[in-house]
């Protein structure tokens, strides 16, 4: 295998197997891929038909995907600042909602101020992309 990578100039990776978090990534990446309902359980027919059903699947990860990590919104909508306009109009949803009935709700509601950093794992010491300042942009 090490000298079928190495003919054509790849380097193989040398981290330990079974450890995800050295991929963590495509790690996701690919267990997004696999628990989409369209997977393919099934080889395609030919390298056409699996561009294609790669090409619809990037588009649904950008465009309908929502993520968690940045409050349920596409990356997409991220990626072109469309998230501030739905975050505010959530925001704006859930305090109508929370004055209307005020019997059911204890507490404040969710949080929908929009991340001024992209991190990549929460908690670790790492380099972050900063973000312009979203009180700048609103």
């Amino acid at each position: 295998m090490l000298a079928t990578l190495q003919k054509p100039g790849k380097v193989p990776s040398f981290s330990r197997p079974g450890v995800s978090m050295y991929n963590s990534y495509p790690e996701t990446l690919f267990r997004t891929i696999k628990y989409r309902p369209v997977y393919p359980f099934k080889p395609f027919f030919s390298l056409p038909q699996a561009h294609e059903w790669v090409d619809e699947f990037v588009v649904w990860y950008n465009t309908k995907n929502l993520r968690g990590r940045i409050l349920f919104v596409t990356p997409d909508g991220r990626h072109y600042g469309r998230h501030l306009d739905i975050l505010k109009k959530r925001h704006e949803v859930y305090q109508k909602a929370r004055t209307v009935r005020t019997e059911r709700r204890t507490s404040d509601t969710r949080n929908w101020q929009p991340e001024l950093t992209v991190i990549r794992t929460p908690g670790k010491k790492q380099n972050h992309i900063m973000k312009k300042s979203y009180l700048e942009a609103a």
